[in-house]
């Protein structure tokens, strides 16, 4: 987040700059920390934008519970994500 930003205002600037999508806030699904980390996610609406991946990402695309078991995830993610309500179907 940057000075002064909102948790909504920094969740719309960064799906914007890393993936090219512009997007609605919605309700907090959930949190985390992870190091000095902590991770709000929220549940967003697509209301505009061409998906692409940013800067600091090597690929970008929808996947479906078939193609999210497939990806290389870090520990933790998928039973967070399941605890959330919040995986591909």
């Amino acid at each position: 987040m940057e000075p002064g930003e909102t948790d909504a205002d920094a969740v719309v600037r960064e799906l914007a700059e890393e993936t090219g999508l512009v997007v609605e806030p919605g309700p907090l699904v959930g949190r985390v920390v992870r190091g000095p980390f902590d991770i709000a996610d929220y549940r967003c609406t697509v209301v505009g934008g061409t998906l692409r991946a940013g800067d600091d990402a090597a690929d970008v695309r929808w996947v479906d519970a078939a193609g999210y078991a497939a990806l290389p995830l870090v520990d933790g993610l998928t039973e967070t994500l399941g605890a959330w309500g919040v995986l591909p179907r």
